[in-house]
């Protein structure tokens, strides 16, 4: 207490580290360092690092300290309203940080903290950068942060992460599902391995992500060269780079993967072969996203309308149509809307214009597998592909492509 200078009985109003050279550390000083010690918390000591972070982390502490009573007088009021609820019915909290997930919001602060920061940090950068530049730092500043909230989720109490799997999650590896990738149970990769790729018995399995990348390649450095105009280009260079990311290189990742034991999903599952847009974004493109959208927006809406939002579909009697409850229709909109915001900062920030034009492709989206659950009479290939990608260019609109496509292209020599 001497050497803290409080008098016996004080409060302590902020953390205090005392090391072993006698030295005191407080409040968000202590924090980054005990974050030091620990490996897997690093990202916070580097976030610290940047401009005007460790300002914006001490007064986030110094609030979270005047506020650490905050989450037991919610669990107070929470059980005292339980008790004039007769009907009321336990149910066993979620796990996991969503955002209805059972947990106080100070004790689930730490998952997002990444996911808020990170794309935060890197506005200021915006005018210094070149717009291809400043689109990939905010692409992998939202990655890392997804990555971040997943690994903190797929941590156990009993148990802490490896340095190993979790470089390997973070660095060589796309996908969001980290508890697979985590888990300390290996399965034999001749009982993973066939799940990959559907593809003809005597056809090696890396033949197909191969030949992907050649024509992506083909595409990216051969094709966008005739191309005119310059938006056009864009488009060749764009289609090539997803055929050579997407279907190629993550594809070798996820053969990769599950050759050693990981029983990882491939992030692109056969797109063309969707019959439905709900079965187009829900299996099909982009897996990762999509796991991440349904666990931390679609199924931590609270129950609505009478229904938790699991209780999506109830069919009319004598019709084909389908009922859908008010929490399903919230809660996928407001996935689609995120995932438009997200675009907004990796498409129409760094193009500067354009604003708008993502979110409402994103909506649309949504208008349409609400649509197909309401009428399921109208799902097919040709609704799928007028829905998806006919709106393509509010997605991938005209000052993107001219802004930031062109000149990455130009860049690397594809252009």
């Amino acid at each position: 207490m001497q050497r803290l200078a409080l008098e016996p009985g004080a409060p302590l109003e902020e953390m205090h580290v005392l090391t072993n050279d006698s030295r005191d550390i407080a409040g968000a000083d202590a924090v980054i360092f005990l974050a030091r010690q620990i490996w897997w918390a690093w990202p916070v000591v580097a976030f610290a690092q940047l401009p005007g972070m460790h300002e914006l982390l001490d007064r986030g502490y110094r609030w979270i300290a005047a506020h650490r009573d905050f989450a037991c007088c919610v669990s107070d009021w929470r059980l005292r309203n339980c008790r004039f609820r007769k009907t009321a019915v336990w149910r066993q909290p979620r796990q996991g940080p969503g955002l209805s997930g059972g947990e106080p919001l100070l004790e689930v602060f730490p998952a997002w903290i990444a996911l808020l920061g990170l794309p935060i940090s890197v506005l200021p950068l915006r005018d210094r950068l070149a717009p291809w530049q400043f689109m990939w730092l905010m692409a992998g500043a939202i990655f890392f942060g997804c990555k971040w909230l997943t690994a903190w989720r797929a941590q156990k109490p009993d148990s802490h992460l490896k340095l190993a799997p979790t470089l390997g999650y973070f660095f060589a590896w796309p996908g969001m599902d980290a508890e697979k990738f985590l888990s300390r149970h290996r399965q034999p990769w001749r009982d993973v391995l066939p799940l990959v790729l559907d593809v003809h018995k005597h056809v090696p399995p890396f033949v197909a992500p191969m030949a992907k990348i050649f024509l992506g390649a083909v595409l990216l450095f051969g094709v966008a060269r005739f191309a005119h105009p310059p938006l056009l280009a864009g488009w060749m260079g764009m289609i090539g780079m997803i055929l050579i990311l997407h279907f190629g290189m993550f594809q070798l990742l996820a053969l990769a993967w599950r050759r050693a034991g990981i029983d990882v999903e491939p992030i692109m599952n056969a797109p063309l072969r969707s019959k439905s847009i709900s079965e187009f974004w829900g299996r099909r493109w982009n897996v990762a996203f999509n796991r991440l959208a349904f666990d931390f927006v679609f199924r931590p809406f609270p129950r609505l309308g009478g229904r938790s939002s699991g209780d999506a579909e109830t069919r009319s009697r004598g019709s084909s149509t389908l009922q859908l409850s008010r929490g399903t229709m919230i809660a996928t909109l407001a996935a689609f809307l995120v995932s438009g915001f997200i675009h907004e900062l990796v498409i129409s920030l760094p193009a500067r214009a354009g604003y708008g034009l993502p979110t409402a492709y994103f909506l649309l989206q949504s208008i349409g597998i609400l649509t197909e659950r309401t009428l399921p009479n109208i799902r097919g290939r040709l609704l799928t592909f007028l829905i998806v990608a006919g709106p393509a260019f509010w997605l991938f609109h005209p000052p993107f492509v001219h802004n930031v496509i062109v000149p990455f292209m130009k860049a690397i020599g594809a252009l």
